[in-house]
């Protein structure tokens, strides 16, 4: 693949992050992860594939992390971050390791999409 297509590749992974399609968007870009490996491109392109994988990644934790917390919201006022990880896990197959999840919860109430409160090992829903 020349360099050129792969930097439409690119940007099409940004066109489907910007329309919250990011499992589309991971397809993709672990496609252009492969190529990545077999070629020789630019330390530019390459940098921006590796960081459009990480935004990806972190986007689609949070919108499953935002449906799974909408879903329980109703049902329960507080909740372990262990227990709420183990439901991701069991309900949505998300693997995620605690800091992480963490992270995530953290990005998604600093970004003002939730408004949860940690009391240390705990959410307040």
């Amino acid at each position: 693949m020349k360099p050129n297509e792969f930097a439409n590749r690119l940007n099409e992974v940004q066109e489907l992050m910007a329309m919250e399609k990011y499992k589309e968007a991971l397809v993709l870009l672990e496609n252009l992860k492969e190529l990545d490996m077999t070629s020789d491109f630019d330390y530019n392109l390459t940098h921006k594939l590796y960081q459009l994988d990480s935004n990806s990644r972190s986007l689609y934790n949070q919108q499953i992390i935002l449906e799974r917390l909408n879903s329980i919201n109703k049902e329960k006022t507080m909740i372990s971050v262990t227990e709420f990880n183990e439901m991701l896990k069991l309900r949505d197959n998300l693997l995620l390791e605690e800091p992480i999840l963490r992270r995530e919860l953290e990005i998604l109430i600093l970004r003002g999409i939730i408004s949860i409160e940690f009391k240390g090992n705990m959410l307040k829903l």
